[in-house]
C-alpha cells in the first residue's frame, strides 16, 4: 500500500487555487474599504501610473550626469518594453477584473483599462526598479518599498488578483533582468 497522496489532490487542484486566489483578493479588498487604507494606496498606485517613475528618470538625467541619461534611457526602454509585453499579454488573456466578476469586490479607483492578466503597474515597477538598482543601488530601501506597494496596491483596489501580481512580478523581472543583460552587448 502506498503512502504517497494521490496526484490531484484537492488541495492542489486548479479550482483551489483560483479560489484561493479570489479569497485573498476579497479579503484585500475589504480592507481597501477602509478610507484611511483607500486613500493611501490609490495615491500609491496613482504614483505608480508613471509619474513617480518618470519623475524618477527625470531627475536622474538632470542629476546624474551621462550616467544618469544612460539609466533614464535605459528605463525607459525598458518600460517601453514592458508597456508593449503586458498590452499584448491582456489582449490575449482578456481576463476580467476581479471588481467585474468576483461578489464583494468593488473598484475603490477607475482601471486604466479593461483586462486584469498581468498587472500593468507591477510589472512596471519591477522593471524599472531593476534597472535603476543596476545603476543606482543605493535607492533600494525608496523603490524596492514602493514597488511593494505599487502591487499591493492593486489587489486592495480590487483591479487586480494576486496571481496578476505575482505573475507581473515574474514577467517584469525577466524583462529587467533581460535588458541588463543585453546591456553589454549595445554598448559595442
Amino acid at each position: 500500500m502506498s503512502t504517497l497522496p494521490p496526484l490531484h489532490t484537492p488541495e492542489l487542484s486548479i479550482g483551489s487555487r483560483l479560489a484561493l486566489d479570489r479569497r485573498v483578493c476579497v479579503a484585500a479588498n475589504r480592507w481597501g474599504a477602509r478610507r484611511a487604507v483607500g486613500w493611501f494606496f490609490g495615491g500609491i498606485s496613482r504614483l505608480g501610473d508613471g509619474m513617480f517613475w518618470y519623475a524618477l528618470m527625470a531627475a536622474l538625467a538632470m542629476v546624474g550626469g551621462p550616467r544618469g541619461l544612460i539609466a533614464a534611457g535605459h528605463m525607459a526602454v525598458t518600460g517601453l518594453a514592458a508597456l508593449l509585453l503586458y498590452r499584448l499579454l491582456k489582449r490575449w488573456t482578456q481576463r476580467p477584473r476581479p471588481y467585474r466578476v468576483c461578489p464583494g469586490v468593488i473598484a475603490h479607483v477607475p482601471p486604466l483599462d479593461e483586462f486584469s492578466f498581468p498587472s500593468g503597474h507591477t510589472l512596471q515597477a519591477v522593471g524599472f526598479t531593476i534597472v535603476a538598482l543596476a545603476w543606482y543601488p543605493h535607492l533600494a530601501p525608496l523603490l524596492i518599498g514602493f514597488t511593494l506597494l505599487v502591487a499591493v496596491s492593486r489587489v486592495i483596489l480590487g483591479l487586480h488578483y494576486p496571481s496578476d501580481v505575482l505573475a507581473a512580478i515574474l514577467i517584469g523581472g525577466g524583462l529587467g533582468a533581460s535588458s541588463l543583460m543585453l546591456l553589454p552587448l549595445l554598448s559595442r
